[in-house]
C-alpha cells in the first residue's frame, strides 16, 4: 500500500535505509537506485514519503539535490539528523595490512579521507555506502573494502575491521523528508519550526541584500542560506533559504513581504517542526 512505502536512495543498508527505520519503523522501506528515483516514487503516488540527505556536517551539500528540487512539485514535511558512524567493512577474515583499495560513495569517502590516508587506501568512488558493501561480498577479495554501516555489514555477511572511521566526532547527516502534500503544522507557541524557500531575485543592484532585509528588522532568524547555479547559464543564481519561523507568525508575514518584493519565483518548500537535534547543538535560538 501507498500508505505504507517510503523511499530512499542506494541498497538495503545505506545510512537513508537507517534515517528511515528510526524515523517511520512502522513503514516500508523501498531503495532506489538514485534521488531522483526515490523522488519520482513519491511524484507518481507509488510512495507515500522520500527520505533525501541534503547536508554532511563533515563533507557539506548534497549538490545533486539542489539541482533537483526546483524540478520538483514535491513538499517538505519533516526533517531528520542521523548521527554517522563509518565502518571499514571487508570479507570476514580480512587484516588491515591486506588491504589496498576502498570503495564508498564519494560524500562518505570525504568524510573518512584522513583515515583512509593513514590506511594507505586507494578510495574507489561507487553509487552508495552500502552498494560498495554488497560490492564486496560479491567479489570476496581481501584486498578490496568499503566504508559502510555496520547495518550494511550484517546484511552483506561482512566483518567490521574498523569502526568510527569518521575524520571527525559527531559527523552528522541531515535529510529531508518529502511528501506530494503539504502538511504544514498548525502554529503553537513555543514550538520551533523551520520555513525551507526558493527563490531568485531582481537583476538590480543589491537586491539579495534587500530581499533578505525583511528577515533582519523583523528579527527573523535564518539558519542556512544556499546559492546555486540554474538553468543552464553563469547569469541567474537560485537561492535556497531555512528561517526559524511559521508563516503564521507576524514577524515572518513581515519579512515576507519584503522577500516578495524584490524576490522572484519565490517558491515555499515547506514548514515542518524544527528536529531535537537543533536544540541539542544550539542550532537555533
Amino acid at each position: 500500500m501507498l500508505e505504507d512505502i517510503i523511499a530512499y536512495q542506494g541498497h538495503e543498508g545505506a545510512y537513508s535505509h537507517l534515517a528511515c527505520r528510526h524515523v517511520h519503523p512502522e513503514m516500508t522501506a523501498r531503495a532506489c537506485s538514485s534521488f531522483v528515483a526515490a523522488m519520482m516514487e513519491v511524484e507518481q503516488g507509488k510512495a507515500k514519503l522520500a527520505m533525501i540527505p541534503l547536508e554532511n556536517s563533515t563533507a557539506g551539500r548534497v549538490e545533486e539535490i539542489y539541482r533537483q528540487m526546483p524540478k520538483t512539485k514535491l513538499h517538505i514535511v519533516g526533517e531528520h539528523f542521523e548521527p554517522v558512524n563509518h565502518c571499514l567493512v571487508g570479507v570476514p577474515g580480512t587484516r588491515l595490512e591486506q588491504l589496498r583499495t576502498v570503495g564508498s560513495h564519494p560524500q562518505a569517502l570525504a568524510q573518512c579521507h584522513d583515515r583512509i590516508r593513514t590506511l594507505n587506501l586507494e578510495p574507489v568512488a561507487k553509487l552508495d555506502t552500502a552498494g560498495a558493501a554488497l560490492e564486496v561480498s560479491e567479489r570476496g577479495d581481501p584486498s578490496h573494502c568499503a566504508i559502510a554501516s555496520s547495518l550494511a555489514a550484517e546484511l552483506y555477511g561482512l566483518e567490521i575491521l574498523q569502526q568510527n572511521v569518521q575524520d571527525v566526532v559527531g559527523n552528522t547527516t541531515r535529510f529531508l523528508i518529502l511528501s506530494a502534500t503539504s502538511h504544514m503544522p498548525a502554529y503553537q507557541p513555543g514550538k520551533d519550526y523551520i520555513t525551507s524557500m526558493m527563490f531568485k531575485v531582481r537583476n538590480i543592484p543589491a537586491a539579495l541584500y534587500k530581499a533578505l532585509g525583511g528577515f533582519a528588522t523583523n528579527n527573523v532568524n535564518l539558519v542556512k542560506l544556499e546559492s546555486y547555479m540554474a538553468g543552464g547559464t553563469l547569469r541567474e543564481s537560485t537561492f535556497h533559504l531555512d528561517v526559524a519561523a511559521h508563516p503564521d507568525q507576524r514577524s515572518m508575514q513581515l519579512a515576507l513581504q519584503e522577500l516578495d518584493f524584490f524576490g522572484v519565483d519565490i517558491r515555499n518548500l515547506g514548514t515542518y517542526e524544527a528536529h531535537p537535534f537543533r536544540h541539542d547543538h544550539e542550532m537555533i535560538e
